[in-house]
Order: structure tokens, then C-alpha cells, then sequence
């Protein structure tokens, strides 16, 4: 697969970050094949940790393939990691922008330009139980629909054994293994050519989201809940439940005033 330019700034990060991740986490990476070697694409990765991004892009980076990362507009614009963003050509979501399209122009464009941008969909660490990929925000969906190019499918597993999620204790012994398998690119063909609504959207992303798990479970060797974790509803869910409580608790106080008044 033929080695795209690096530049210094890239080159400096490897520098300082592949040291470190060769000696704690081994490597099992498959689906190298799967990355396309011309033109842009999209990679849709799971989350479980908050070292797997540098431990992702060490195997994108050994592909050839420099990902794009998406990051807020704010830290592109001062100091030593502004400087870091810009130079590595990471993406910047402008998310005060009221036009959801226009919040990933640069992401869009740099697609266009023939890069690999790489999505989190499930947009923040897994609060899966078990760690399985949740649902999945729209933005790589929108991007893909847009531009209609590639999206790989990625999954990873083994950086959260070396730092658990929302942990700050890593796990460095028995050293661990970092697992990545790369699939082929998703059909989104059915999604082309279509009004982009909301339930578009949430289809394609939910094809997307499928896509990736089904690679986890053959990491893991293991099957996926068959209906994905979703934190909107967990949330929902958890305010009847706290309502719920709330009216019980209260149930025996007011029954003891109607009590005290006759």
C-alpha cells in the first residue's frame, strides 16, 4: 500500500507515542487489505478506552494512511496543541454552527481531498456493560451520504484492558494485546440520493453501527446484545426510575400528615 506524505508534525508524534505503545500493548491487527489505498474514506471505530485512540492510530498509521481525527474548533486555535492539530491536519467541528452539514465541512472536504477521516460514532467512551459499541451519533452517516465515500468499518479490543473505561489506573502486567480487524466497506448505497432526514440518518448510522459490531464479536468471539446500548434512553429511563422513587418516598410522609390532621 503505497505511503502517503507524512510531514513533520505526524512524524513528531510517532516519534514520542510509538515507544510507549510497543512496549505496553502487543499487537493482533487484521483487515490492513480493507484500507483503500487512493482516495478518501471514512473509518468508523468503537471506543472503550481513553488510550485506544493513540493505539488505533498507530495501526491506521502503519497502513499508509494518516487518519484525520474530528476535534473542537476551540483547539485549533491557540498555543503548542493548536499548532499540534494544525500540523497533523486533524479536523475541526465547528459545533456552533446552526447548519448540522456545515459543522462537518472540514471533515467533508478533507474527504473530497482524498483523506481518511476517522469517526467515533458512539461520540464518547462506551457505557456499554460489557463494553459493546452503543448507538451511534449521525455525523459519519451525514458525512458518507454527502460525499459518498467509503466507510470502514473498524473495531478494536484490548486498550481497555490496559486502561479500563473512565478509569485512571492502567493494567500494564500481564502486558495486553491490541486487537483491531478491519471490514470491508459498508453498503450505504440504499441511503444515496435521498432527502437527508433525521431517519435517514439514524438508518444509516444504525447499518454503520451493525457493521462495526459484527467485527467486535469476531475479535471477541461472542455475540452483541441484540439491541445496542443507548445512553439517551438509559437516561430517560433513569428519571422514571428516580421520579418513581421519589414518589414513594413521599407516599408514607403524606399518609402520616393525613394521619396527624384527623
Amino acid at each position: 500500500m503505497p505511503r502517503r506524505r507524512i510531514g513533520f508534525w505526524y512524524r513528531f508524534a510517532a516519534v514520542i507515542a510509538k515507544p510507549p505503545l510497543v512496549v505496553l500493548i502487543k499487537r493482533d491487527w487484521r483487515g490492513m487489505e480493507n484500507i483503500p489505498a487512493d482516495g478518501g474514506f471514512i473509518t468508523a471505530v468503537n471506543h472503550n478506552s481513553h488510550i485506544d485512540p493513540f493505539a488505533y492510530a498507530h495501526f491506521q498509521y502503519n497502513t499508509g494512511r494518516l487518519p484525520r481525527f474530528l476535534a473542537k474548533s476551540g483547539l485549533f486555535k491557540k498555543g503548542f496543541v493548536g499548532a499540534f492539530m494544525r500540523g497533523t491536519g486533524q479536523i475541526p467541528v465547528y459545533r456552533e454552527t446552526t447548519d448540522a452539514l456545515s459543522a462537518f465541512r472540514a471533515a467533508i472536504d478533507a474527504v473530497e481531498r482524498g483523506e481518511c477521516v476517522a469517526f467515533y460514532p458512539e461520540g464518547t467512551i462506551t457505557r456499554d456493560p460489557d463494553q459493546w459499541p452503543m448507538t451511534g451519533k449521525t455525523g459519519a452517516a451525514r458525512v458518507a451520504l454527502q460525499t459518498k465515500c467509503p466507510v470502514i468499518p473498524v473495531a478494536q479490543w484490548g486498550a481497555n484492558e490496559l486502561l479500563p473505561p473512565y478509569s485512571k489506573k492502567a493494567n500494564v502486567l500481564p502486558r495486553k494485546t491490541h486487537r483491531v480487524l478491519a471490514g470491508p466497506p459498508v453498503d450505504l448505497a440504499p441511503f444515496y440520493d435521498k432527502e437527508m432526514t433525521p431517519e435517514l440518518l439514524k438508518d444509516a448510522t444504525e447499518v454503520i453501527m451493525a457493521a462495526i459490531t459484527r467485527q467486535l464479536e469476531e475479535i471477541r468471539g461472542e455475540k452483541a446484545p441484540e439491541r445496542p446500548y443507548d445512553p439517551r434512553q438509559e437516561r430517560i429511563e433513569q428519571r422514571r426510575r428516580t421520579a418513581a422513587q421519589t414518589q414513594q418516598a413521599q407516599a408514607p410522609k403524606a399518609g402520616q400528615e393525613e394521619g396527624q390532621g384527623t
